[in-house]
C-alpha cells in the first residue's frame, strides 16, 4: 500500500524525469499529474523539459546527418 507520509514529499529527480518524458509523449497519468502540480516546483519541470527537448533535437539531427553520410550526400 501507499504510505500517506510519502504523499506530501516533492517528487524525486527520477519521478520528475518520468513526468517530463510522459508529457512529451502525452501519456501522463492523472495520479502523477496531480502529484506534480501539488508538490513539484515548476522551475524544475521547465529546466528538465528544455534539457529533454534539446537532447531530443540533437539526437534527431545526429540521425539525419548519419543517414545523409551513409547515403553519400
Amino acid at each position: 500500500m501507499d504510505d500517506p507520509s510519502k504523499d506530501n514529499q516533492p517528487p524525486t529527480f527520477l519521478q520528475m524525469l518520468q513526468s517530463v518524458l510522459a508529457a512529451a509523449f502525452g501519456v501522463q497519468s492523472g495520479k502523477n499529474r496531480a502529484r506534480d502540480f501539488s508538490h513539484g516546483k515548476p522551475s524544475h519541470f521547465i529546466v528538465l523539459g528544455i534539457l529533454f527537448t534539446t537532447l531530443f533535437v540533437l539526437v534527431l539531427l545526429g540521425i539525419a546527418k548519419l543517414a545523409m553520410h551513409l547515403a553519400g550526400v
